[in-house]
């Protein structure tokens, strides 16, 4: 692809400067991935129960109540999914896992990751202050944070440095734009000026100078609300080596969600993009959808009769660490996540939890291609057809 757009390099890798962001449950599977990364760029897989895209894992786990079971079943999907993307790729750009912190299950995700051949671990969601120690024996595996300010990085880096390990990018994530779970610590603190990119950036390669690092020694990648060519420009000559995009991706024509999951990405209005707590204790941005919008109307009733049990936890999987359905903690979310996001993989309109950014879309609500996505990135000039 034609650009004038510097390249960067990761573990010996020439990438063009976009990575897919990791989108669970199943919105970037193998397709995804695979195509991204084939086109130059980081494709990234979203390790969780990633079962749901194979009809056999899926027979397997019907009825099924057995967590050990239920985490075999997704380690499975992972090799497979992992493997598939790269086959897909051909050698070109990289395929990464996101692995969550705040789940359950993450080091053995990472492990089967790793085991599978993947090119780069990107874990968020929590400080990933062990990170080093879980990929242990696979030096040749890009070990990525995904961080919100100066502090976090610090204390990541220090932890890390002690070990004779940095990391070999940050992904750096905007909490009042981004998608998903969100690196605030409440609702309040989403839109708090001290995320913004530019002072983030800047504090950051002072952190660098102050601990001798160099500053092209770990690239820095924006994510959140970049969903221009100019805005992904603007970031590069702030210093930032690339640019990580995930809801213009889960909107492509490659994305492994179903078909109705990318138009209620698409065509949601801005009005209908809402900020909320997750059962995670993270707030979270998603589609107010009919399900959110029940849930929301009910949610301090539901919250006032919060009590914990292993027993209600829908899915079986006790998939996160912290539950505020399962442990009855009362000021955050109480559904089930892993429910609610598979029933948004399926197309499920009426039940699924749809996350997704809050800025509006390259291409609007036409479903395009992953190639013109990023020829668009790259270039600024969209395709001469949209389809609305």
């Amino acid at each position: 692809m034609e650009s004038d757009l510097p390249l960067y390099e990761l573990k010996g890798k020439r990438l063009l400067p976009i990575v897919q962001g990791g989108m669970g449950v199943g919105v970037s599977a193998h397709r995804l991935a695979g195509t991204v990364a084939r086109c130059g760029a980081v494709g990234t897989i979203a390790s969780i129960d990633l079962r749901h895209h194979h009809p056999d894992l899926v027979e397997q786990s019907r009825h099924c109540r057995d967590k050990d079971k239920l985490d075999k079943l997704n380690l499975i999907a992972l090799d497979r999914e992992v493997r598939a993307a790269l086959d897909m790729a051909q050698g070109h750009g990289m395929v990464a896992v996101n692995v969550m912190k705040a789940v359950t299950e993450h080091p053995a995700l990472i492990r089967q990751a790793c085991e599978s051949g993947v090119q780069a671990v990107v874990m968020g969601a929590g400080l990933p202050l062990d990170l080093p120690e879980m990929t242990e024996g696979y030096p040749e595996v890009a070990l990525i944070p995904i961080l919100s300010e100066s502090r976090g990085v610090g204390i990541v880096l220090k932890k890390w440095m002690r070990k004779n390990r940095l990391p070999d990018a940050i992904v750096i994530e905007h909490p009042r734009y981004a998608g998903g779970h969100l690196g605030a610590p409440n609702l309040q603190e989403v839109g708090n000026a001290r995320f913004d990119f530019p002072g983030v950036l800047e504090s950051i390669f002072q952190l660098f100078k102050e601990l001798g690092i160099e500053r092209e020694r770990i690239p820095l990648v924006p994510a959140g609300g970049i969903n221009t060519h100019e805005k992904l420009r603007a970031l590069l000559g702030l210093g930032a080596s690339a640019v990580q995009i995930g809801t213009p991706f889960a909107v492509t024509e490659e994305g492994d969600a179903h078909l109705n999951f990318k138009k209620v990405l698409a065509e949601a209005k801005p009005e209908e993009i809402v900020t909320f707590m997750s059962v995670a204790g993270l707030p979270a941005r998603g589609v107010l959808t009919p399900w959110l919008k029940n849930y929301l109307s009910r949610e301090n009733k539901l919250q006032a009769c919060a009590k914990s049990g292993r027993e209600r936890c829908a899915s079986s999987l006790h998939c996160l660490i912290q539950c505020g359905l399962r442990d009855g903690i009362a000021k955050i979310g109480q559904f089930c996540i892993d429910a609610q996001l598979a029933a948004a993989l399926r197309g499920d309109v009426k039940k699924g939890l749809f996350f997704r950014g809050s800025e509006s879309l390259p291409f609007g609500s036409a479903i395009r291609g992953v190639q013109d996505l990023i020829e668009y990135f790259l270039t600024g000039v969209k395709p001469a057809t949209l389809e609305a």
